[in-house]
């Protein structure tokens, strides 16, 4: 291993890549510390430590994972890669709805620099929306929950033209982030965009950890680290997990050429879905904490009936309710992500144009069913074990005094190991291409 790790900095090529991209997530965190203009600083930090030491959770809280905490501080980098990862999901499901966009994939390389140029687009609007949102909660006092600490009433300047100011830099900051992804994709090493998301989860994973030792101790802190490391290595386990469908192509004669006459294999993956179904069920649920936000009572009102059930049973995550619901939806949008991006029908009619065809199953329609059965039990296992892993940070703000950024669980370990084992893939292929020698045995 460690003989592999010096070959790789002792090409110059890889080594260069690897600089760079090191280089350009530097900044990244550098910005995600510098205060956006016209934001109380001071007040901003106290009610960040207030909110660690009281356990609560405010409307931005799991939001904040994905920024590596820069959400919280108002920061310049404050959206983060937030805004750009709704845009890519958007886009990608609009090509269900819109034929253009269908019509756009299918094109291939032109094809697909159009739909990124559309996804810019789409992660601007979305960033002046989610600065707009953000600035008003912030002035509004509702960042930070429910705490009662006068600072967090006084985060932000009050006046239009600062608020505008801030506004323009919020999303500069997620252009400027948009931009160092695609660098490093361009000329680093991996995905740039998903190199800056692990970058920004990795950074909460101290904070988290410490904050469960501090209220539980050291013997519960090394038995989190124990548990985290076995739902790594499981995580690991399924996510290279697949069921290969053996494919044979006929032969075929096309004037003096024999093309054809191979076998290959369809891979489909135990979790084909990744981390969209977590994402999709916590912007539902955080729909009944926004909608009880603004429907607090007047002073000398009694709050309404169905106010006080949302609170009390969908707001907070260590509630047995928004545990079922959670668990329940990750289950219902696995299914329906899968379907979108995996279509047997389209598989089966590439196979029978090319003169492919399953062994034991006759071409056309039988394979399309066949195939639609394999994939209905293998998402039916890989829903249970995303509803699993999406629970793990709840129990552990339940059992464990963790918050929401519980790092060994839900969307931040599937990440986390989803982008970690592709960037070592690609270091161990560009590794084999020079010393005929990986870094992966």
């Amino acid at each position: 291993m460690f003989s592999a790790i010096g070959r790789i900095f002792r090409t110059p090529d890889l080594r260069r890549k690897i600089v760079f991209t090191l280089a350009i997530v530097s900044l990244f965190r550098l910005g995600s510390f510098i205060p956006a203009p016209f934001v109380q600083f001071d007040n901003v930090q106290a009610c960040l430590v207030a909110n660690q030491s009281a356990g609560t959770s405010g409307l931005y809280d799991m939001i904040n994972l994905f920024s590596g905490g820069a959400l919280l501080q108002l920061s310049i980098f404050a959206l983060g890669i937030m805004p750009y990862i709704t845009a890519s999901i958007i886009t990608q499901l609009l090509r269900v709805v819109i034929p253009h966009f269908e019509a756009l994939h299918k094109e291939g390389q032109a094809g697909q620099a159009k739909l990124t140029q559309y996804t810019r687009y789409l992660t601007i609007a979305l960033a002046i929306l989610q600065s707009t949102t953000l600035i008003t909660v912030a002035r509004s006092g509702q960042l930070f929950g429910s705490l009662a600490n006068q600072a967090c009433q006084n985060l932000v300047s009050q006046e239009w033209w600062a608020i505008l100011i801030m506004i323009i830099t919020m999303t500069a900051g997620t252009g400027l982030i948009m931009w160092f992804g695609e660098l490093i994709t361009e000329r680093g090493i991996g995905n740039g965009m998903s190199l800056l998301i692990f970058t920004s989860i990795s950074a909460t994973f101290p904070g988290g950890l410490w904050v469960i030792k501090e209220s539980q101790g050291w013997e519960t802190f090394f038995i989190v680290i124990a548990v985290g490391l076995l739902v790594v290595a499981a995580v690991v386990f399924v996510e290279q997990s697949q069921r290969r469908i053996p494919v044979q192509y006929a032969k075929r004669v096309v004037g003096r050429r024999t093309y054809g006459g191979s076998s290959t294999y369809i891979p489909i993956k135990v979790n084909m879905a990744g981390v969209i179904p977590v994402i999709f069920a916590s912007a539902i649920l955080y729909l009944p904490m926004l909608i009880t936000q603004f429907n607090q009572p007047k002073i000398g009102e009694d709050p309404k009936e169905w106010v006080v059930w949302v609170q009390n049973n969908l707001v907070y995550g260590d509630q047995p309710m928004y545990m079922l619901v959670f668990f329940l939806l990750t289950i219902g949008f696995t299914f329906f992500y899968v379907q979108i991006t995996f279509n047997p029908e389209e598989v089966s009619d590439n196979m029978k144009q090319y003169g492919g065809f399953i062994p034991g199953i006759r071409a056309g329609r039988p394979t399309a069913e066949y195939l639609n059965y394999v994939l209905t039990r293998i998402t039916s296992a890989g829903s249970l074990y995303l509803g699993v892993i999406a629970l793990l940070p709840l129990i552990a703000l339940s059992f464990f005094g963790a918050n929401q950024n519980f790092p060994f669980g839900g969307a931040s370990i599937l990440i986390i190991v989803g982008v970690g084992l592709e960037t070592v893939k690609q270091i161990d292929a560009q590794l084999q291409q020079r010393h005929y020698e990986g870094l992966l045995k």
